[in-house]
């Protein structure tokens, strides 16, 4: 992660912190130290800006909490958190994989809010039962009143808020469809996001005067954000609709491993450069290995004829697709493996084709040149 460092474990989920959290640090303690100084001028020399760095660590510690109310569910869920990070705009919990129901995706977005809004009641039930006054009763108000805000900030209906998150888990209950939730509220959250930029703007156009620079700042980061998921989901969704099969390389370099050298050489490779590698299949078509085309080199020409492509047979790969499996599971399988391709069998293990990326790349490519004819 750029500019993000890792700090610790918690309850065994990596925890970083990006280098934008420290700036933010520093301003919210000069500045809570600032108001607790005119607010509380008889406090000694210093003591503000400690308790202003204190309020500020508790402040993060809210927002640590929140993230974590996120991953405690997710993990309920069987769901694998693969880190928590503090930056800029507060925290974020990056999750393996997406729930598997509407109802799971709700409960692990409404965790957060609802961690914020019990530490707003807790912050209030101590300011008002233990008889705390002064600073300390100052700090506590204020973290009651942060935590109340974060809550209800979160529950704005758009992405990557976890109120967009509430209203992606409703339009997939609705529509059946996990990707048209994710880009209703991703639009959502483009449209919130261009509100807080004209918000913010408001002041200059209207009277002359700064612009409300934080308001900017998160409509930038909602619009950018929101229209990322929206256009994730848009593709996921197209691929979800596709199968391995259907993206089968025309051609796909399959070669029989009782083929001699001669007429693999003949029929695939002279005068052919579109693959350097084939897949080899035994006698019944299930895949057997590879043979690569400079791998010809190892056995003298005169002996091709009788040399059979068993000869130069290396181990089959690790990695195959079913044909029947979707296309955004075979994308999660390059990528994961940073391969460009892929064998695709049928579920008796026979050896279909191949599966590229440019191949997947074109095919919707064509279906979005059909849709739009």
């Amino acid at each position: 992660m750029n500019g993000t460092f890792r700090v610790g474990n918690l309850f065994g989920i990596p925890f970083y912190v990006n280098s934008s959290w420290f700036l933010v640090l520093f301003l919210v303690t000069l500045s809570y130290g600032g108001g607790l100084a005119a607010q509380f001028p008889n406090l000694p020399a210093g003591l503000p800006w400690l308790w202003g760095f204190l309020t500020a660590l508790l402040l993060f510690a809210s927002v640590l909490a929140h993230e974590l109310g996120h991953s405690f569910v997710a993990i309920k869920q069987g769901i694998e958190v693969k880190s928590i990070s503090l930056f800029l705009f507060g925290g974020l919990a990056s999750l393996d994989k997406e729930s598997e129901t509407p109802a799971e995706a709700f409960w692990v977005a409404i965790a957060g809010p609802l961690v914020s809004l019990i530490l707003c009641g807790l912050f209030t039930l101590i300011g008002a039962t233990t008889g705390i006054t002064g600073a300390p009763a100052a700090i506590l108000g204020l973290l009651a009143s942060i935590n109340l805000a974060l809550a209800l900030f979160n529950l704005i209906p758009g992405l990557p808020l976890d109120g967009g998150n509430i209203l992606k888990a409703a339009v997939w209950q609705i529509t059946g469809n996990p990707y048209k939730g994710i880009v209703f509220a991703g639009r959502v959250g483009q449209i919130i996001g261009w509100m807080a930029i004209a918000s913010g703007l408001l002041p200059v156009i209207l009277f002359g005067g700064f612009p409300n620079f934080w308001n900017v700042l998160i409509g930038v980061f909602l619009l950018q954000n929101a229209g990322f998921a929206a256009q994730s989901a848009t593709i996921q969704d197209k691929l979800a609709k596709f199968t391995a099969a259907d993206a089968v390389s025309p051609n796909s370099p399959v070669v029989s491993a009782e083929m001699s050298l001669r007429e693999f050489a003949n029929e695939y490779v002279i005068g052919k450069t579109n693959w350097r590698k084939f897949l080899v299949t035994d006698a019944e078509g299930k895949l057997a290995g590879t043979i690569a085309v400079d791998d010809l080199k190892l056995v003298a020409t005169s002996n091709w004829p009788q040399t059979p492509v068993q000869e130069l047979l290396k181990p089959a790969p690790i990695n195959t697709v079913k044909s029947h499996q979707s296309l955004l599971e075979v994308v999660a399988v390059l990528e994961a493996q940073k391969l460009t391709e892929v064998p695709v069998i049928n579920e008796s293990g026979l050896v279909v084709g191949i599966v590229e990326k440019i191949g997947i790349k074109n095919l919707l490519q064509m279906e979005a040149e059909t849709t739009a004819a």
